[in-house]
């Protein structure tokens, strides 16, 4: 079972590599991708100047003027995901034909156990495919998903291709953009 674990970390080290290297190769290489990024640096440190002089007291004149610099940075992260989409495309694809094979070399075995009982609509994943019901035992899906998780945004932090964290406070997050502050 040790064995299997240490297996699937180094699957999960491995697979998020070649997806960072396929990213680089298509995207982050590339001119365009170069210049957005650079651009919605620029107009992130710009906004945040301009929020912080004013803070709460804003004239309309200075709130026009931050309303462009929110739209400009819009429109930069839109454009920047239409860039980066191309790739996730293409690494879709790939992991997914290595997930289907390596779930098959994994299919039935026990991988980990868990220090705890998941949550009822979890344990479909994290007890796919093994027999019996403890459901402390982990199957390969479950303990993959969860490294390529964690193991992916640490490359990314490493070789430099995560996103600023001014940028990304900018730009929302997950769910779209934040309230705006001066409407």
């Amino acid at each position: 079972m040790w064995s299997d674990t240490f297996v699937i970390v180094f699957i999960s080290i491995c697979t998020a590599l070649l997806g960072e290297g396929l990213t680089w190769l298509l995207v982050y290489r590339t001119e365009k991708y170069q210049k957005l990024k650079v651009e919605i640096e620029k107009s992130s440190k710009k906004l945040e100047k301009r929020k912080e002089a004013h803070g709460d007291s804003v004239d309309k004149q200075q709130k026009k003027k931050i309303e462009r610099v929110e739209e400009k940075l819009k429109i930069n992260n839109r454009d920047l995901s239409m860039v980066k989409m191309k790739s996730m495309f293409a690494i879709g694809f790939a992991f997914t034909a290595l997930l289907s094979m390596f779930n098959s070399i994994f299919d039935g075995r026990v991988v980990a156990r868990l220090p705890f009982t998941p949550i009822p609509w979890v344990q479909g994943l994290s007890h796919r495919n093994l027999p019996g019901d403890n459901y402390t035992e982990c199957s390969f899906i479950f303990l993959y998903i969860l490294c390529t998780m964690s193991i992916r945004q640490n490359i990314q932090k490493l070789l430099g291709f995560a996103p600023s964290r001014m940028a990304n406070k900018q730009s929302g997050g997950l769910f779209g953009p934040q309230p705006q502050q001066f409407k």
